[in-house]
């Protein structure tokens, strides 16, 4: 949080270590946008905090200062951030854009006027997937897919099972694997200048801020992993890719938006990588016990191995 405190504007800034201890690690985003209501979204719910009796009107001083803080003074510093709509801070935390986005022959170039910001807060759960062990390792590592509805903690359990897969595990007898990250929007590892900002393990390499796709044919050729990491799959390309991986003899875990196994099959880019049976495990979360919350655990089939919520 010393880290988020550094940046964030004077006035919302007090506003923010006037919370509890235990809110302050609720907080899962602190969103700011001009001339409107500052709004902390904790532990799932939207808060809109008083300063002296009043809802804090977020000024354009205050974007001013953030911005400021956030290039150090110079939006050069940024160019290639506000070209991707967000800034990756120290600690792994996430800064999202949104003003006028300038655009050439069709592909953003900038954002100009930036008028909202959404602080995400990342918080490493360390064990929280430990849980998963049993069902995903046998002997080997399975091809698995979490799948989850947004703020589920996909990335959350993404980024524990890389830190396991990357160390090891003694008591369990599971040996630490080379493992290639590649992480397109800078959340699993949180690098800064290359740098993860979060545990992964002493085996694991990163390709941060690349293209899912074309990252994962990045990494087969050149950093020989065991196992790819990705994030949030959607297009028709990624799945292409994955085949490519497999075919390879690489194990890939990654994650994908949705509600339930069946959602996946309504999507033309995906439903055919889910037919092939390539994913052995498919892992269902939701929030209802809070964010990593294990609703299901299945086959390639579609058969449930577990469905007991856990956490």
């Amino acid at each position: 949080m010393e880290e988020i405190l550094r940046l964030l504007p004077e006035g919302v800034k007090r506003i923010i270590q006037e919370f509890s201890r235990t809110d302050k690690e609720s907080m899962e985003e602190i969103r700011m946008r001009i001339n409107r209501p500052l709004e902390i979204m904790i532990a799932g719910k939207p808060v809109f905090p008083l300063l002296n009796g009043s809802e804090y009107y977020v000024s354009k001083n205050d974007a001013t200062q953030m911005i400021n803080k956030l290039s150090q003074y110079s939006l050069y510093a940024l160019e290639e951030e506000l070209k991707k709509g967000f800034v990756t801070i120290q600690g792994g935390h996430r800064v999202g854009l949104a003003g006028k986005v300038i655009t050439t022959n069709g592909h953003v170039k900038a954002i100009r006027d930036i008028a909202s910001f959404n602080v995400r807060i990342a918080r490493q759960k360390l064990g929280i997937a430990t849980p998963l062990i049993s069902y995903l390792y046998a002997g080997g590592w399975m091809n698995t897919i979490i799948l989850g509805p947004p703020q589920s903690g996909k990335t959350t359990m993404l980024r524990d099972l890389t830190r396991i897969m990357g160390e090891g595990d003694e008591m369990r007898r599971i040996q630490s694997s080379k493992i290639g990250v590649v992480d397109e929007r800078s959340e699993i590892a949180g690098c800064v200048q290359g740098i993860p900002q979060h545990r992964l393990g002493h085996r694991v390499d990163v390709l941060d801020s690349c293209p899912k796709a074309e990252g994962m044919m990045m990494m087969i050729r050149s950093m020989s992993p065991d196992i790819i990491i990705v994030d949030e799959i959607g297009r028709r390309e990624d799945s292409e890719a994955i085949i490519e991986a497999i075919n390879a003899g690489i194990q890939l875990v990654v994650t994908i938006h949705g509600h339930t196994l069946e959602d996946l099959y309504r999507r033309p880019s995906i439903q055919e990588l889910i037919r092939s049976g390539v994913f052995e495990r498919i892992v269902e979360l939701s929030r209802s016990d809070g964010p990593g919350t294990i609703k299901a655990i299945k086959d390639k089939t579609g058969k449930e191995v577990r469905s007991k919520k856990v956490m």
